[in-house]
């Protein structure tokens, strides 16, 4: 049985997407999940807030047939062979990284090249072992990591990298800044995913009798959360209140595909597919860089102190209520810590 696989992604880039992973990985593993987490952004972003310089110069620059990184791993499909399991990194008891690395968007036109032949009668064990690479990587690390949940982050695009990623994902989270270029964003994101489904399950049933397993390709979008909107008074500042409330209706109509529903959209603070609003936190960003540790993580000793010490604590609450909003959407059973 696969492990439930849990994608990030907005093709608008610039709207905390990354930090969202990084901080939600973290509170997973506090609330007693085993979470495997998989950077599949070739700018490799989100193994730079796990692991310092000195670990990634060892990850990226020596020379040596170790798998690593995700692209060290499924390195072997660019010629004749099959993906290497990867050596992911412990961060803690129980969340484990598998690394990024920039070289991935090397795989893209291989990946994009493989799509199209994936429709055609020949070779279909190594066209669907392509595609299908970064799921089977991560399947295999979780299983020896014996993870709950895969969460992968993905670029801001629709390139082919992030195609093949959708395919292996159980459910995808929308990250949204309050502003029309995510508006203009959803608008591309939905019809693209419903193309992606319907693409995957015409080349599934183009190989009727798979040789390993396949992905089912759900993608279903659980829902989208509302980053780093202002507060006053614990409401959204008037320069984010518009595009906020425009955020509903296009979700429905746009990702979810349902013109019915998208013309009785309720305010965001109703929307059950709104997952949770994050307040900005930029305030506390500089203190967990320089500790290398989650916001809600800081203590007195790294500076958090005074309403510092304050938003530490409605950080923790705020991503708490987010992980377990998640935990029950997908269906995890409940956890004994």
């Amino acid at each position: 049985m696969s492990v439930p696989v849990l994608t990030f992604f907005n093709n608008k880039g610039g709207v905390g997407k990354t930090s969202l992973v990084y901080h939600l990985s973290w509170m997973l593993a506090d609330q007693g999940r085993r979470i495997l987490v998989v950077d599949l952004d070739a700018q490799a972003n989100l193994t730079a807030a796990f692991l310092d310089e000195d670990r990634l110069s060892a990850l990226w620059e020596t020379d040596n047939d170790s798998a690593d990184t995700v692209f060290q791993s499924i390195r072997p499909l660019l010629d004749v062979g099959d993906f290497t399991p990867v050596n992911y990194v412990s961060m803690s008891e129980r969340l484990a990284l598998v690394p990024g690395e920039l070289a991935l968007s090397g795989f893209e036109d291989q990946l994009s090249e493989t799509w199209s032949k994936s429709l055609d009668d020949k070779n279909l064990a190594r066209q669907f072992r392509i595609l299908t690479a970064f799921w089977r990587m991560a399947q295999e690390a979780a299983a020896r990591f014996e993870a709950d949940l895969i969460l992968f982050d993905v670029g801001p695009n629709l390139g082919a990298i992030n195609r093949s990623v959708l395919l292996g994902s159980n459910h995808v989270i929308v990250p949204l800044g309050a502003d029309l270029f995510s508006l203009q964003g959803l608008r591309n994101l939905g019809p693209t995913l419903r193309d992606w489904r319907t693409g995957w399950t015409k080349r599934r049933e183009n190989w009727p009798q798979p040789e390993f397993e396949l992905p089912e390709g759900d993608m279903q979008p659980m829902g989208y959360i509302a980053m780093r909107h202002g507060v006053r008074l614990s409401r959204p500042v008037q320069a984010y209140t518009r595009w906020l409330n425009q955020i509903p209706m296009e979700f429905r109509r746009s990702v979810l595909g349902d013109l019915l529903a998208a013309n009785a959209a309720p305010d965001m603070a109703a929307d059950p597919y709104c997952l949770a609003m994050l307040k900005n936190y930029n305030s506390l960003m500089p203190l967990a860089q320089e500790a290398r540790k989650p916001i809600f993580f800081l203590k007195s000793a790294d500076g958090a102190i005074g309403a510092h010490a304050n938003a530490v604590q409605d950080a923790y609450k705020d991503f708490k209520a987010l992980a377990t909003c998640i935990e029950e959407r997908i269906g995890l059973p409940v956890t004994i810590l």
